[in-house]
């Protein structure tokens, strides 16, 4: 795959709409030309699970001044245009962005969404690869990732393996 924006986002809680973190990287012509990170405010108001933020760092001070999700995806939308996404697990990826467009009353443009964790499944043997977890797929396929559950690194590394296997 040669354009696309990868995409991941970090959530506050088990809530799929409380958003508090999202790095995209943008793909045109095989190169990474552009990357997004922000932090963003869950709404309403959601808490903080402690689980999520052991896992990724990002509490509630941190993104108390932080814009909300429709503020963050109006200038992300600038950013992927008309371009497809692609997540690793898009499962969890779109099923959070699409409910938080519920959330901020947004309509979803139905982005064309790929999968690089499915693409992976159904292509490299088990035998192969011992895991399909991104920083696992990552290792097998000689690609350096590091900071794992951060947005943006999360999203490179998606990016990276999607320009391998897609």
């Amino acid at each position: 795959m040669e354009n696309f924006v990868a995409i991941d986002v970090e959530t506050a809680n088990n809530h799929p709409s409380s958003i508090c973190a999202i790095g995209a990287v943008k793909v045109v012509g095989g190169v990474i030309v552009e990357r997004f990170y922000e932090l963003v405010k869950p709404e309403p108001e959601y808490y903080f699970r402690h689980f999520t933020e052991n896992i990724h760092g990002i509490g509630r001070d941190m993104t108390e001044d932080s814009p909300t999700f429709d503020v963050t995806w109006r200038r992300l939308h600038r950013l992927i245009g008309r371009l497809p996404l692609v997540a690793h697990n898009k499962a969890f990826d779109e099923k959070c962005i699409r409910e938080a467009f519920k959330v901020y009353r947004m309509d979803y443009p139905d982005y064309p969404f790929l999968c690089t964790l499915q693409k992976a499944r159904r292509t490299i043997p088990r035998t192969l690869c011992s895991s399909f977890s991104l920083p696992s797929l990552c290792d097998f396929l000689g690609i350096p990732s590091c900071n794992h559950h951060n947005a943006l690194a999360d999203a490179e590394a998606c990016a990276k393996i999607a320009m391998t296997i897609l």
